[in-house]
């Protein structure tokens, strides 16, 4: 069991509030501005907010793409993704042009509401409803609530991908989880105890 996590600093996130959650639950933030840091990395948070292309690019002009191919896909690092870095795991957004990583079957597509009372992004705290067990939210059954705030959701083509889901004008997936690979569309880092649980069982994993 490993209470370090590295957290990418990629220059597309505000990391302070994912450092001070993972301190505040005991473990170790270790922020990783080099992709050779990533051979060390014994498990990974990939944050993110902004464009979609913006932080592809990013990523591929930092070489980062390759050694995080090398970690999450081979090594089988444990990773994390958070809201724009969930997003980036996928196979592309409605947002860019540019492909994304491609670990998960899935595209991100813009909210369309109908109801026209419901603003974009989607701001807030909302209800989530989880379709299995998982060893970061280990009681299926009980009711969590997350902050957001997005203005695209993940639509994944394989179910079995889909760990959490929200509704806001439609349902949507709050998370998805493959082997190693989490996907949070929430920011866990500011849903109090909620986030909390979270991250304890990510540095327990």
């Amino acid at each position: 069991m490993s209470k370090s996590i590295s957290v990418i600093d990629y220059g597309c996130g505000n990391l302070a509030s994912v450092v001070n959650m993972i301190q505040h639950m005991g473990g170790t933030a270790r922020l990783i501005s080099s992709p050779e840091q990533l051979v060390e990395s014994e498990k990974i948070i990939l944050p993110g907010v902004g464009a979609f292309d913006h932080g592809m690019g990013v990523l591929r002009d930092g070489g980062w793409v390759r050694p995080l191919e090398a970690a999450v896909l081979e090594r089988r690092v444990p990773i994390m993704g958070i809201c724009l870095g969930m997003q980036l795991m996928t196979q592309g957004s409605e947002e860019g042009q540019q492909p994304g990583l491609g670990w998960i079957r899935a595209r991100a597509k813009r909210f369309r509401p109908v109801d026209s009372r419901l603003k974009v992004p989607h701001m807030g705290w909302s209800e989530v409803r989880q379709l299995r067990a998982d060893p970061l939210l280990p009681d299926a059954s009980r009711l969590r609530r997350f902050y957001f705030v997005h203005s695209y959701m993940v639509e994944c083509s394989d179910p079995s991908d889909v760990l959490l889901l929200c509704e806001y004008g439609e349902e949507f997936v709050a998370a998805f989880r493959r082997s190693n690979i989490w996907g949070f569309q929430f920011h866990p880092e500011k849903s109090h105890r909620f986030g909390m649980e979270l991250f304890r069982y990510f540095l327990e994993a």
